[in-house]
């Protein structure tokens, strides 16, 4: 990945996760956030251990990204732009709008 490549994409990242790291985390351990989602096969949801990646991202220098982390953004990025393009009617309390949480991203903001 050449770094304009990684730019690009840190950038559309920075832009669709509009949870900071503290929002993300106290999201995270709300009761809300773990009724939803599919499961990864240990009772967590693969939206909830892609909230706990996208915290560490954030919580990283951009001089200490790796290739696993762009990886994920572009998960990342991919997911809240697929959800987003099915967004219901009522957006308030949805599980629709709690995984796109789980994944970073409050549509409410």
């Amino acid at each position: 990945m050449t770094d304009q490549e990684k730019k690009e994409v840190l950038d559309e990242f920075d832009e669709l996760t509009n949870m900071s790291a503290s929002e993300l985390k106290k999201w995270l351990e709300t009761d809300d956030s773990k009724s939803v989602g599919q499961d990864s096969g240990d009772g967590e949801s693969i939206g909830h251990k892609s909230g706990e990646k996208i915290i560490t991202i954030k919580q990283k220098k951009n001089s200490e990204l790796a290739n696993p982390d762009y990886e994920h953004m572009r998960k990342v990025i991919s997911y809240i732009k697929r959800h987003n393009a099915q967004r219901p009617k009522d957006v308030r309390g949805s599980n629709w709008a709690f995984s796109l949480k789980n994944w970073g991203h409050d549509p409410e903001k």
